[in-house]
């Protein structure tokens, strides 16, 4: 018997089941979604449920393009996701360093209260937000989907774990060497967070994609309207067929996982070095 069989327990087999069994039940949604996309309005409904359709049904993308849309709200999405993403990893990076690296008055106690924060739940926050927006002046524009993303305690959180793991002899060489903190900062600190980096970046711009409760309060032009909320607002609109739904929300689906499957590698990685380690 080869050395492959012996190793093979029933214990092991078991998780492999339990595994596949997992992975079944989290791809099927996606499997039922994107196949129902291509039915037709009598395949969708009928009982027993057809598991494939019997012919491509393209039409369903075309008729929900044309009952709302849709490219406009993926447009408003991308332009808030990349807003709000690349903000929020600016101000996530200066944080994150003066947290772990610069002595100042009272930065332990700060970044005490910060934490704290985070015990605060978004919904709790969403009127004061909402009356911030509004006293700046910002109301139902697309800026109201991004400033108020522009920072994050927890992704501070994250990357100041893993500055602090960074060896402090390196920050006194640099500095002794006449490097500024600035220079430091993005020549040597963010070079070797990448991966961190980029799993953070990642997380957030999946948030700001399927965000639906803020962009349904900021924004109440339908040419300001998000996918999420574009969704929604088709489903209210278009009735109740089914496979339009399913088209619609595939087009939602798709560039997530997208860019999933390109940055799997990264996220690996983030979290291999030690990015998201409590």
């Amino acid at each position: 018997m080869s050395k492959a069989l012996k190793e093979i327990t029933l214990g092991r087999v078991f998780i492999y089941l339990f595994l596949i069994a997992g992975a079944v039940i989290m791809i099927f949604p996606f499997y039922w979604m994107i196949t129902g996309a291509f039915k037709s309005y009598v395949e969708i409904g009928q009982y027993p449920p057809l598991w494939w359709p019997t012919t491509f049904n393209f039409d369903n993308f075309v008729i929900a393009f044309e009952m709302a849309p849709f490219l406009t709200y993926f447009r408003n999405s991308v332009v808030a996701m990349v807003g709000s993403v690349s903000l929020c990893a600016f101000t996530t990076i200066l944080a994150s360093f003066a947290f772990s690296k610069l002595n100042f008055p009272g930065k332990h106690v700060i970044f005490g209260l910060l934490l704290g924060l985070m015990m605060i739940p978004f919904e709790m926050i969403i009127i004061t937000n909402f009356r911030t927006i509004i006293d700046i002046k910002i109301y139902n524009t697309i800026f109201a989907l991004i400033i108020p993303f522009t920072s994050s305690i927890f992704y501070t959180y994250i990357l100041k774990g893993f500055f602090d793991s960074i060896p402090d002899s390196l920050y006194q060489a640099a500095r002794v060497d006449g490097c500024s903190n600035w220079k430091y900062l993005w020549r040597v600190m963010v070079p070797i967070a990448r991966p961190s980096l980029v799993t953070i970046i990642l997380l957030n711009a999946i948030a700001s994609w399927n965000s639906f409760m803020w962009p349904m309060l900021a924004v109440v032009e339908r040419d300001l309207r998000t996918l999420p909320f574009g969704l929604y607002a088709f489903v209210s609109e278009g009735g109740a067929e089914t496979q339009l739904m399913m088209a619609a929300s595939t087009i939602i689906v798709v560039p997530m996982i997208i860019l999933f499957l390109f940055a799997r590698k990264q996220i690996v990685n983030g979290v291999a070095r030690g990015g998201l380690k409590g």
